[in-house]
């Protein structure tokens, strides 16, 4: 019996070490209707409509001009990330410095790179913030 209880903890706790990945989550910014899905742990997403690219660390989407894809990330520590964007052209990038600052919000800070833009009345382009906070979004 007591090998049943110490294997029903042991299953216990690794299945919530598992969960406390913070880099493996949907967020979403209300205020500028951007979506971001990531993976920063391994490369599980696949982008819609852009299913030749093979599943990648995440991308962008929403009310921005096109779709944005991770093409490189990196763990710092267990509250921030790097990541490397590109856009659905390839002919853009930008870095952006992903900070958890706590379970209900991320700051994403461009560091370098193309500026995300979203098409604003008579179809121009107008610059988004290069300063974004993040919720996640339940799925």
């Amino acid at each position: 019996m007591k090998k049943y209880i110490l294997s029903a903890c042991l299953c216990a706790y690794a299945a919530m070490s598992g969960a406390q990945q913070p880099f493996k989550c949907t967020l979403y910014d209300r205020e500028n209707k951007i979506n971001l899905y990531i993976d920063l742990y391994e490369e599980s997403i696949t982008v819609p409509g852009m299913e030749m690219f093979g599943p990648l660390h995440g991308y962008m989407n929403g009310n921005i001009y096109g779709i944005w894809m991770i093409t490189s990330s990196k763990i710092e520590n267990e509250k921030s990330a790097t990541l490397r964007f590109s856009n659905d052209f390839g002919s853009e990038t930008q870095q952006v410095k992903l900070t958890m600052e706590n379970d209900s919000t991320y700051v994403f800070e461009q560091e370098d790179g193309a500026v995300l833009k979203k098409v604003v009345e008579n179809r121009k382009l107008a610059k988004i913030p290069k300063k974004l906070i993040f919720m996640p979004r339940k799925q």
